[in-house]
């Protein structure tokens, strides 16, 4: 039995470069609701990115944010409780900080628990992550400045992850995970999508048997490969297809499908 449905955003419910989920999305999660089955967004996005993408609904979904890292459950965003937290050890994430600012192709982005901190980076990527990515958003001269927890620490590629891989993984690989997050982001945590489902399931008192989820990407890999019922969509990476035998091209029309089985 189904209890938890756990979805990636980018690349699964919202296509690359588009901003809006479709609307057909929040009756299907009413009627989840109905049924007791709890929707949650599972993405390397930033609570508040996420939150705003969900609109009215936001205050009844559970949240997996940061690719596993943080943990949020149901409430308004200044009072849902944060049912998880995964901290990168600061000095090791200061160091690969540094490595990220030394590659003249890349941006970096620092992630606090619902703040995303930005260096030495030019406006238009401010903007970027401010307005088309939605974040809260915080400019500093130096990543010493920052005075949380890092939880994840991520290289925005324009030109592609491949080579920013090949320079990081190396030396960043291990300790922290390394995850391309769609075509131009390379993720950082020392949690991942599986470890934050994981935790996630003990939170809520459901086995990883009772979930369904959604990904397109390797950073949902381990998410998928713990939960219970697996789709991955039909564009995702061939090594990827081959891996997981369940693909869809549409959320929403396998949700669909899902409810008018239980029916």
């Amino acid at each position: 039995m189904i209890r938890l449905i756990v979805s990636d955003i980018d690349g699964t419910l919202l296509p690359y470069g588009e901003t809006r989920l479709r609307e057909r999305l929040f009756p299907l999660i009413d009627r989840l609701r109905a049924r007791g089955i709890l929707f949650c967004p599972a993405s390397g996005r930033q609570y508040h990115s996420l939150r705003g993408l969900f609109g009215p609904a936001g205050d009844k979904l559970t949240y997996l944010c940061e690719n596993g890292a943080i943990l949020y459950g149901p409430g308004s965003e200044e009072e849902a409780p944060v049912l998880g937290k995964t901290p990168m050890e600061r000095e090791e994430a200061l160091a690969l900080c540094r490595a990220i600012l030394d590659l003249p192709e890349c941006q970096l982005l620092v992630s606090g628990a619902n703040i995303s901190y930005l260096c030495q980076c030019p406006r238009d990527y401010v903007d970027y992550m401010g307005g088309f990515k939605g974040n809260r958003v915080k400019v500093l001269e130096d990543v010493e400045e920052i005075g949380e927890d890092i939880i994840k620490v991520s290289a925005y590629c324009p030109q592609g992850t491949g080579g920013p891989a090949e320079a990081l993984g190396p030396r960043w690989g291990v300790p922290f995970r390394m995850a391309a997050a769609g075509p131009d982001w390379l993720d950082f945590t020392l949690a991942d999508k599986g470890t934050g489902l994981a935790q996630l399931c003990r939170a809520l008192g459901v086995a990883t048997s009772e979930v369904m989820a959604f990904g397109d990407n390797w950073n949902d890999a381990a998410m998928l490969s713990l939960a219970g019922e697996s789709w991955l969509m039909a564009g995702a990476d061939p090594e990827l297809l081959d891996r997981f035998p369940q693909h869809c091209t549409s959320v929403e029309d396998t949700l669909e499908a899902f409810l008018t089985e239980l029916a």
